[in-house]
């Protein structure tokens, strides 16, 4: 998992920066902060399940569902308060969430 993380958060950075070389620094701003939608609430999971390693499998599976619930909602809190801030543009904004997420989608074709 941290293998996902970390290039998660390359992903962030790199997408980032894209829209700073290309739009300027201020544009930057948007999908940095859509990055970081998806990246702390995938953080929040990650360390959520792990609690839970080498417990029984009902244990486990609570544990899964409990981090998932809780990262859904972190993931609609974060987006409500993105939105409260000054020049917050949406297609960047989203365009860094889809490219943070689009690391889990690599992940499984990759199988890694």
């Amino acid at each position: 998992m941290s293998k996902i993380l970390t290039l998660q958060g390359i992903l962030i950075i790199v997408t980032s920066a894209g829209f700073a070389i290309f739009r300027g620094l201020p544009s930057a701003y948007s999908p940095f902060m859509g990055g970081i939608v998806a990246f702390l609430p995938n953080l929040y999971f990650i360390l959520w399940v792990f609690r839970a390693n080498g417990q029984n499998a009902k244990k486990i599976v609570n544990s899964f569902y409990a981090g998932e619930s809780g990262k859904l909602i972190l993931t609609a809190l974060l987006f409500f308060l993105v939105f409260q801030l000054p020049d917050i543009e949406f297609l960047p904004l989203l365009t860094g969430y889809v490219a943070a997420l689009s690391v889990f989608w690599f992940a499984l074709i990759l199988r890694w």
